[in-house]
């Protein structure tokens, strides 16, 4: 039998040591251990649990430890955290498994001090009438930041950026699963016909509301293993990426650049608005991701897909005059933390030299934009910096370009004033990751 504390401990540790991608590490355990139901959904909700958590995991155990966090040894340090998660954030685990499994995994990685350390604060915790109180309310980003397991520097540039009633709202979002979404390979099928498949295969698949050929998926399991994924018959690929997409408006016959292309979403559904007539470069620096590119496009069934190694923040590579660009830069990836909850706990993630990069690609990708064409320029980020600004200062200096108004679906409001060829999408507004999209034009020079 699976000791599924242990393994989620394991997974935390590859997360905080190696810096592992918590999906990746999560599935390779669930993969290797053979876990399935309960066993699987327990690991992911201990391993996910803590990550969401972790900022106030760690103020509850300041409060009962008279040793500094920073001296308390890693592996302790998280089976606390899991042994605190179990007794306050999981109503169906019992105090007393809480309790006893965590001192007996402290036990097993030979922690023989540390069990009796783990022992005396968790079983405190149970005794405790209050178990924890937030800082003070006056205080505000670090009560914020406690409450909702964010960094003060992330809760105060939400707050002075987009309001504190949107940064409320977009903390409360990032617990939870974000839903699985994918686009239907329209070159293949029709919503309708996938929607039968996947329920054929226990699958629930109901469509987006704003967005054609656009799914939910629940109780998907590996997708991978699924016949409609092998058929090619879908992608998987958040709704503010198929927007992003559907936006820049490609139609056949078009040339198009994706310059920041892998792992190739945005590509594929291009190809699929183009009925796989034209022709899409896409690029990437590195070899092994292009590779991954070019399965996806073969498992799909797509034929317009050209794979290109290259630098987006140089010219040193020749490419055509293209009538479609989708700069999607590298980010902070701020709008994506309830999939990749690890990434609110990296070192410089408000970073002074990202929005120069971006701004770099993105001025780079424009040379190529034939007169009449169309740029889009997106992050799955929500920092003014690297979005708004970035725009703002591409049209400055750049006369030959201009904004194009955004066509809004219904069902997708903007969240604060913004000009009318950009949009930032937040998950309590839209239902989406948090994505910026902005849409430019190119026009004649003088």
């Amino acid at each position: 039998m699976a000791n599924t504390r242990n393994i989620a401990l394991n997974v935390l540790l590859k997360i905080e040591n190696e810096g592992a991608y918590s999906n990746i590490a999560l599935n390779n355990a669930i993969k290797e251990n053979r876990l399935s139901g309960v066993d699987s959904s327990f690991v992911s909700a201990l391993v996910y649990g803590v990550l969401e958590r972790r900022i106030t995991l760690d103020y509850i155990i300041r409060s009962y430890s008279k040793i500094p966090l920073r001296k308390i040894e890693t592996k302790t340090k998280n089976i606390l955290r899991l042994g605190i998660l179990q007794l306050l954030f999981m109503d169906k685990v019992p105090d007393s498994a809480a309790v006893n499994e965590s001192v007996n995994l402290a036990k097993k990685h030979k922690l023989q001090k540390s069990s009796g350390f783990i022992n005396v604060i968790l079983r405190n915790i149970t005794r405790a009438e209050d178990k924890y109180t937030l800082p003070d309310e006056k205080d505000r980003a670090r009560y914020l930041s406690v409450k909702y397991s964010v960094p003060e520097n992330i809760v105060k540039l939400w707050v002075n950026s987009y309001g504190e009633n949107n940064t409320e709202q977009l903390l409360a979002s990032l617990n939870g699963r974000a839903k699985i979404c994918c686009r239907v390979n329209t070159l293949r099928t029709d919503a309708d016909t996938l929607i039968k498949k996947l329920s054929d295969e226990g699958v629930v698949a109901e469509k987006i509301p704003f967005i054609d050929n656009a799914l939910y998926l629940e109780n998907t399991g590996s997708v991978e293993r699924l016949r409609a994924y092998k058929s090619g018959l879908f992608h998987i690929q958040d709704a503010s990426s198929q927007l992003c997409v559907n936006f820049l408006d490609a139609k056949p016959r078009n040339i198009m650049l994706d310059v920041c292309s892998a792992p190739g979403g945005k590509s594929f559904s291009a190809a699929q608005y183009m009925n796989n007539r034209g022709r899409i470069f896409s690029c990437d620096m590195f070899d092994h991701k292009l590779k991954l590119i070019s399965a996806g496009a073969k498992r799909l069934g797509i034929t317009c897909i050209s794979t290109l190694l290259r630098d987006a923040s140089t010219n040193d590579t020749a490419l055509p005059v293209a009538d479609r660009i989708l700069c999607d830069v590298p980010c902070s990836g701020l709008g994506i933390m309830s999939r990749k909850p690890e990434i609110r706990y990296k070192d410089d993630l408000i970073s002074n030299d990202l929005p120069d990069l971006q701004y770099r690609i993105l001025c780079a990708s424009a040379d190529n934009l034939a007169v009449g064409g169309k740029l889009v320029y997106s992050t799955c980020t929500l920092n003014p910096d690297e979005n708004n600004k970035n725009t703002k200062r591409f049209l400055e200096e750049h006369p030959d370009f201009y904004g194009i108004p955004l066509k809004l679906p219904n069902g997708i409001t903007r969240a604060f004033d913004e000009e009318p060829y950009e949009i930032t999408l937040m998950p309590h507004t839209c239902g989406t990751d948090g994505f910026y999209i902005s849409l430019f034009g190119k026009k004649a020079s003088n």
